[in-house]
């Protein structure tokens, strides 16, 4: 009887465990994510919507982002940046299907990851929750404004039409959201029966700063019960400068020891560089006083500082204005002069990324 009482003690023990582990990689697994839920308000039919959950790493092991699934056929989701170091981030992708659906819908999207344990792959699963309103009496053509690689200082446009279909007076009354890089104009087309139109132009202005944006207009209506529908607008602005390389290494330096590299900065019509700084006293700069679309800049690292991880931002500024400043990162890490010398008695130490941040004074240009 003894026997069979500890063989059912421990069935039960195990059985626990069995259901307990799943709750248990869920809870991990869930603190990677800053926010579980997102609500897409009422969007228009055909519209381009898009939400990314972030997901970060925030343990020591390396973690896969393994597979997500739907509940529901109006959502379809999506991993970017499937194997996250820590504190990389990567993202659950969810696409609200406006297309061919209509209504209210909401979705449980499922996330399996996993980690490496010793050899063992542990997996754990979390669970994001998206939900909206798909209006069928406004159609987006096309879904989104999007602006592709556009260059720098050009003011390029494009045309979305907006359709209802319903009430005779529906009107759009105003447009908001719109940034300091971007302007609107809008248009109403003949109106036909219950059919209203609208043309929107939607434009880059010139002095659009470099890089990846991602805004949101609101339309807003008289209609009293959906009065905001969210129109989607993103791109890339492709820089006037650049630099190369955009990332500086210098490796490992001895405390005290000085190490100059070159950095090539580049624009499509001729310029002069004004400035260049960081926010660490210990990096110098020499470059011409030249204006040309080509400029050769020396970076010098002075390792005076305490020995550890070096990661700085260098401001470039020109006088095409302050839209067209450029940047890079620096890296080093300093290291004690013995440790150095010991090393190098050896062989060559690899070069390094640094992953800290170091503050300082601000170091202005030196000209040769």
């Amino acid at each position: 009887m003894r026997a069979h009482g500890r063989f059912r003690m421990l069935a039960a023990v195990m059985t626990c465990l069995i259901v307990a582990s799943p709750c248990a990689a869920d809870a991990w697994v869930a603190k990677m994510f800053s926010e579980t839920e997102h609500d897409f308000g009422t969007v228009a039919r055909g519209a381009d919507t898009v939400y990314k959950f972030p997901i970060k790493n925030i343990y020591k092991q390396e973690i896969r982002l393994v597979s997500v699934r739907s509940s529901c056929g109006c959502t379809t989701p999506s991993l970017e940046n499937k194997v996250l170091k820590t504190g990389d981030v990567g993202y659950v992708v969810a696409n609200f299907n406006t297309r061919t659906l209509q209504g209210v819908h909401s979705a449980t999207l499922t996330v399996t990851v996993e980690w490496d344990d010793k050899g063992v792959r542990r997996r754990g699963e979390a669970q994001l929750r998206v939900h909206g309103n798909i209006r069928g009496d406004v159609v987006f053509q096309p879904g989104a404004v999007k602006f592709d690689a556009i260059e720098q200082g050009t003011e390029p446009e494009q045309q979305v039409r907006v359709i209802y279909a319903g009430r005779p007076d529906w009107k759009i009354v105003d447009v908001l959201g719109a940034s300091d890089m971007i302007e609107v104009e809008m248009n109403e087309l003949p109106r036909s029966g219950d059919r209203v139109t609208y043309e929107l132009i939607v434009r880059m202005k010139d002095s659009a700063p470099a890089g990846y944006f991602n805004e949101q207009l609101v339309l807003v209506t008289n209609d009293r019960q959906n009065k905001q529908i969210p129109l989607h607008v993103a791109g890339r602005v492709v820089p006037e400068i650049s630099v190369a390389p955009e990332a500086l290494v210098f490796g490992e330096v001895a405390f005290g020891q000085q190490v100059p590299k070159k950095i090539v900065v580049r624009g499509k019509k001729p310029f002069k560089i004004v400035a260049l700084n960081c926010d660490d006293g210990c990096f110098a700069f020499k470059t011409d006083d030249k204006v040309s679309d080509r400029h050769v800049v020396e970076v010098l690292f002075d390792a005076k500082r305490d020995p550890g991880k070096v990661k700085e931002t260098i401001h470039i500024a020109t006088d095409l204005g302050k839209s067209y400043d450029a940047t890079l990162t620096a890296y080093a890490t300093v290291v004690p002069e013995s440790s150095a010398d010991d090393a190098a008695n050896v062989v060559a130490a690899p070069e390094a990324d640094g992953a800290a941040t170091a503050s300082g004074q601000v170091q202005s240009v030196a000209k040769q």
